[in-house]
């Protein structure tokens, strides 16, 4: 494995890359860090092109029934203030014609 060699033999990235006919030294960096953090099975793990974005998270009861609640007040609200927009245009209007 380049990782585990270019760690045994202190290897720098360049050298890593030359070394094993990598064309860039970065893809060895980067090869390097997902091996400390997530072991040699990380580099068994496909991350090309994007992340799907999972699962949709999961709120605790409250949470969500606070949310809806919020939501439902403000589309109350948004209602209230068209209608009250619809009525000061009607009043501007009526009122332009006398």
């Amino acid at each position: 494995m380049v990782v585990e060699t270019m760690m045994r033999e202190k290897l720098s990235y360049k050298e890593a890359a030359r070394q094993f006919e990598i064309p860039c030294d970065k893809r060895v960096a980067d090869w390097e860090r997902i091996y400390l953090t997530e072991g040699a099975g990380g580099l068994y793990i496909e991350r090309r092109g994007r992340s799907s974005k999972g699962r949709p998270q999961q709120f605790p009861q409250k949470v969500e029934e606070d949310l809806l609640a919020e939501v439902q007040r403000l589309r109350a609200e948004n209602a209230y203030l068209k209608k009250l927009q619809a009525l000061v245009l009607e009043r501007e209007r009526h009122q332009k014609k006398k």
